[in-house]
């Protein structure tokens, strides 16, 4: 188990689901902006670096058929497949380190809150862009939530990468077209604010 992993997996258990600064009992900026990629019901969306996140229970519930959810963490993705109980059957579950993971297949929408940011050296960047590029079908859209330039500077102990659309549009690069930015003010479950930025952009 790599450094990362154990570092996650620590504290998925040892913090509850709600105990964590990026809960969200909603993810509603993440689920505007899958509805505004105007993909169908059928389209295979991956939720990178997704954890216990909400985001799956939510797109289930839409009836998305074909969702994905990949995190480093089993302890994370655990407590997910425990809050849907039966209903988690109707996901793919996947335990890897995106940097290093070989995608199965390809996927129309590819869906990261706060995971790529946690990418501070080139060399993680350039293998999870390798990454996404290898997932992501033509013309798939890729949503990539971020902390913004005034974001913090840290999260979990750790130190972060911020952004706005224009430093990570470079940062992806010419085979990524950015289609729109929001901004989210992210209240914490001890109601501090973290500023964050969601982009999506279009596979050239």
């Amino acid at each position: 188990m790599s450094d990362r992993q154990s570092h996650w997996q620590r504290v998925y258990t040892t913090k509850g689901e709600s105990e964590v600064s990026w809960f969200q009992e909603r993810p509603d900026t993440s689920l505007a902006m899958i509805q505004a990629t105007g993909a169908d019901k059928n389209a295979a969306i991956i939720d990178i670096g997704g954890g216990a996140s909400r985001l799956v229970d939510a797109l289930l519930r839409q009836d998305y058929r074909t969702v994905t959810v990949l995190d480093l963490s089993e302890a994370a993705l655990q407590t997910a497949r425990m809050r849907l109980a039966a209903a988690s059957a109707s996901a793919t579950w996947i335990v890897a380190d995106v940097t290093a993971w070989q995608p199965p297949r390809r996927y129309d929408i590819w869906h990261d809150r706060a995971a790529f940011h946690f990418l501070t050296g080139s060399t993680d960047r350039d293998a999870y862009i390798a990454c996404l590029k290898q997932a992501l079908s033509p013309n798939g859209q890729a949503i990539i939530g971020t902390f913004a330039l005034d974001g913090p500077e840290t999260c979990s102990g750790l130190a972060v990468q911020r952004y706005d659309a224009r430093s990570l549009s470079q940062t992806l690069g010419s085979d990524f077209v950015l289609l729109e930015t929001r901004t989210e003010a992210h209240r914490t479950p001890w109601q501090s604010v973290q500023s964050f930025q969601f982009s999506r952009f279009r596979r050239a």
